[in-house]
């Protein structure tokens, strides 16, 4: 399932998108005799077998109940799936090909880094440059949504505490980051974290070590790789974080960024400028789509 959170008339949802459909959960809640929580933080805390119970509600319900609770996606707000992660952790230089455009070293465990949830903003929303960044750029982001609470957890087990995938933007104030030689000041203003548009549940990605994530910055591709080019992969990404800190229950984990992101492209950097739209897309997920506005200004 794609489960995205939306808002139709005032009132936020939880939905299932398909196409250009959203069937609402909270709608059907009655009729599928699964409770729906308010939240999608809520729904992952569940059960690990709830996607299971509501998948299977949702095969034996009538046509009709379901025309009576689908909605067009341009007709609501689609909102960022997560609000309020326990943890935003990210990874750095976790990309063969980051490492090598910026003639780093790849690293032997993954570095990390977090991000506060209040940089957290949706889809089709702006990304706000601060007045004092002068260095905006973008990273495009696999992002592991946990399911399951776990420490020290082995990597084959890792799949077990994965709730699904979504796509996170980390976006950077390169200024900012190089000259504290550490990167959570410049990677954590508000907007800086746009997620969406949904988060496919694991069950629905075959192999999320193989997936294609591309950037594109106005209709200019900027980043096309594939996850299978990262240093440590979705499993055991998990394995060492887990090593570290307890994985809980709709934390974000952003898995790092492929080349081509702006302040290393050549013969000279391009950065984001107001009325910037960044698109990207990651396969099986989506996309995810923003634009970039001055501090002050309004849209």
């Amino acid at each position: 399932m794609k489960i995205v959170r939306f808002k139709n008339d005032g009132k936020e949802y939880l939905g299932i998108m398909k196409d250009n459909q959203i069937l609402s959960l909270t709608v059907l809640s009655p009729f599928i005799k699964c409770s729906i929580p308010q939240t999608l933080e809520e729904l992952i805390s569940l059960s690990p077998t709830v996607v299971n119970r509501i998948e299977e509600h949702l095969k034996n319900l009538g046509k009709d109940y379901k025309e009576a609770a689908t909605y067009k996606v341009e007709n609501v707000e689609i909102l960022a799936p997560l609000t309020s992660p326990p943890k935003i952790i990210c990874l750095g230089l976790n990309y063969y090909g980051h490492a090598a455009e910026q003639n780093a070293k790849i690293p032997d465990e993954p570095i990390i880094f977090m991000k506060p949830r209040t940089a957290i903003t949706g889809p089709n929303k702006p990304i706000v440059k601060p007045n004092l960044v002068k260095k905006l750029d973008y990273e495009a982001e696999l992002a592991i949504v946990i399911g399951k609470k776990g420490k020290n957890i082995p990597v084959e087990k890792a799949k077990e505490h994965i709730f699904g995938y979504t796509i996170l933007n980390d976006v950077s104030a390169r200024d900012i980051q190089f000259k504290d030689r550490q990167w959570t000041r410049g990677k954590s203003f508000d907007t800086f974290a746009p997620i969406g548009p949904c988060i496919t549940t694991a069950n629905q990605i075959v192999n999320p070590n193989n997936l294609r994530i591309r950037t594109w910055v106005n209709n200019e591709l900027r980043q096309d790789s594939s996850t299978k080019n990262m240093v440590f992969n979705v499993y055991e990404i998990v394995h060492h974080l887990s090593k570290v800190m307890t994985l809980e229950p709709a934390d974000i984990i952003a898995t790092g960024t492929p080349a081509g992101v702006g302040v290393f492209m050549k013969p000279e950097p391009k950065f984001l400028k107001p009325s910037d739209k960044i698109t990207i897309e990651i396969e099986g997920i989506g996309k995810l789509e923003n634009f970039v506005i001055e501090e002050g200004s309004t849209y």
